[in-house]
């Protein structure tokens, strides 16, 4: 198979897929300065390796300005332990954008709420106590932890209806996916 023009093929399906969307963009509304984001994981969803894969966003003006989706470095034991990574993921990047508006004299924030849909990984990142069942979650994830006690950010439940980074974890059905997709600011 050695004419077989791959490379033509694969640029003209990337050249349909991306017409499609040609006139989509960020549509930021609102002059709320406020930053807030969701987390999520997709536990064992790879099933290959039966990694799961991390999805997060940030929004501020009505429009996503920090978004994610990667696979996680390890394979999670439980749907807590992956969402708990994911968690420590948005962590970090709340972290970092509440320190990058500080340097552009953006108003300051105290906490930045970041929304989950899994009970579990938010009462893990809330309660200091270690549980027999969640022994083997790797210390470095604690992280989250220690940021919600010093009230750097702040976990919420959102029920998984209302979960945007769903959209950045999994293939979902038309309907479902245009909703998390304009919900995250982007509009034709």
């Amino acid at each position: 198979m050695k004419d077989v023009p791959y490379q033509n093929a694969v640029g003209s399906l990337m050249y349909a897929m991306l017409k499609g969307t040609i006139g989509y963009g960020l549509e930021y509304r609102r002059l709320d300065k406020e930053v807030h984001g969701y987390s999520d994981a997709d536990w064992a969803g790879n099933l290959d390796d039966r990694r799961s894969r991390t999805g997060y966003v940030f929004m501020m003006s009505g429009a996503a300005v920090s978004w994610a989706s990667k696979q996680q470095p390890t394979v999670a034991l439980s749907t807590t332990e992956a969402e708990y990574m994911a968690l420590t993921q948005a962590t970090k990047e709340a972290i970092w954008l509440q320190r990058f508006l500080q340097d552009l004299d953006i108003k300051e924030q105290e906490s930045i709420r970041i929304l989950t849909d899994n009970q579990s990984s938010m009462s893990l990142a809330k309660n200091p106590v270690f549980h027999a069942r969640t022994k083997h979650i790797d210390i470095r994830h604690h992280f989250v932890r220690e940021k919600v006690e010093s009230g750097d950010v702040e976990i919420m439940f959102c029920g998984t209806e209302g979960m945007v980074a769903d959209v950045l974890t999994k293939g979902l059905l038309r309907e479902k996916h245009n909703r998390f997709s304009e919900g995250m600011g982007l509009r034709a």
